[in-house]
């Protein structure tokens, strides 16, 4: 069986972890944003009152923080093989990282790009900023402007790695879901 795995990616506030619950609705399976959870971890661990800006530029060491999300999304990659499923869905991929730190102007190494070169992924739906929709959150520490210079970030990023993002209209997460999986069917 191969499997096709697929990136929802895009700025923060896009919608991408809407679509990805209504994907697991329609009984999809779906690895989950990983920094959100190192975020909701370095909170309960009161590392919140550190927190003001994004947690990739104001935690101790960022090149660290970045390393992990890297290994993180690698085993999420790894781990697909694990699973009997046609179709994977990741909120986010690995070329994010690279992305984010480029956004950031952190310098990495050329292990990031190399893991970006070697787990590659079938498709990429971007979802474009929408102001409509965007709100900051507890995770989310971005500005809209921000968001919109973040998407340009990831559309260049994934677009030198020899990728087409596929753009996710606007509309409701129904009409969003509907559209990635009557893009890759």
């Amino acid at each position: 069986m191969t499997q096709k795995r697929i990136v929802i990616t895009g700025a923060p506030g896009t919608g991408k972890t809407s679509i990805v619950v209504q994907l697991e609705k329609l009984n999809f399976f779906c690895f989950h944003e990983v920094i959100r959870q190192m975020t909701q971890e370095a909170q309960n661990n009161n590392e919140a009152l550190q927190m003001v800006s994004n947690p990739i530029v104001s935690v101790a060491d960022p090149y660290q923080f970045n390393t992990t999300i890297l290994e993180a999304r690698v085993q999420q990659f790894k781990d697909a093989s694990f699973y009997k499923k046609d179709i994977i869905f990741y909120d986010r991929g690995i070329p994010d990282v690279i992305a984010y730190m480029d956004y950031f102007e952190q310098s990495y190494e050329s292990s990031f790009t190399n893991s970006c070169k070697r787990y590659r992924y079938d498709y990429i739906f971007i979802l474009p900023p929408w102001k409509e929709i965007y709100k900051a959150d507890e995770e989310r520490f971005e500005s809209f402007e921000q968001a919109q210079e973040i998407h340009h970030h990831l559309y260049d990023t994934y677009t030198q790695l020899g990728y087409h993002c596929i753009e996710v209209p606007f509309g409701h997460v129904e009409e969003r879901s509907n559209f990635i999986l009557q893009t890759v069917s």
